[in-house]
């Protein structure tokens, strides 16, 4: 078994000094970072944040260049359809089949318009959607940039206080 020493009253209360400045140190440590550390915390989630809207931004307007090419298509193949019809009327034998094709010309005039006005605001949403985008990258930009300056300032302060 292991001897146990005893201290004087005199040694304890100079270890219990010793301890007292050690302790007031570190709380002056803690001071000195003060708020740091959470607010670099904060930042962080804020950036991924932003971050994240950043790629659902860039998904919604990938998503809407789709749909505009997808209408496009359908602009072309009513277009195409169009032509088929009015070539088909030339070779009409009755009133009836002259009056259906006339329809499905009709029909797929206002598909084209109705292609083309979906683009239209598909195009103006892309452009809402564009403007979002840039907001988001310069907040993500200068909140970058407050992150790293906050960054190097806690991280000036752990050196100083490592030092002591």
């Amino acid at each position: 078994m292991a001897a146990v020493k005893d201290f004087s009253v005199q040694e304890k209360l100079a270890g219990l000094v010793k301890l007292q400045k050690i302790d007031s140190k570190l709380d002056e440590f803690q001071i000195l970072k003060g708020e740091l550390p959470l607010e670099v915390s904060d930042l962080e989630d804020e950036v991924a944040g932003l971050h994240a809207r950043r790629n659902r931004i860039e998904e919604e307007i990938n998503g809407i260049t789709e749909f505009i090419e997808s209408k496009k298509q359908t602009i072309k193949d009513a277009d195409d359809l169009v032509k088929k019809y009015e070539k088909q009327s030339e070779n009409v034998k009755n009133s009836r089949e002259f009056e259906a094709i006339n329809k499905e010309i009709e029909m797929q005039q206002l598909e084209m318009k109705l292609a083309e006005k979906h683009i239209k605001d598909a195009t103006e949403e892309i452009s809402e959607k564009a403007r979002s985008l840039e907001a988001a990258k310069k907040t993500i930009a200068s909140k970058e940039g407050v992150l790293n300056d906050k960054k190097s300032e806690l991280e000036k302060i752990i050196v100083d206080t490592e030092k002591d």
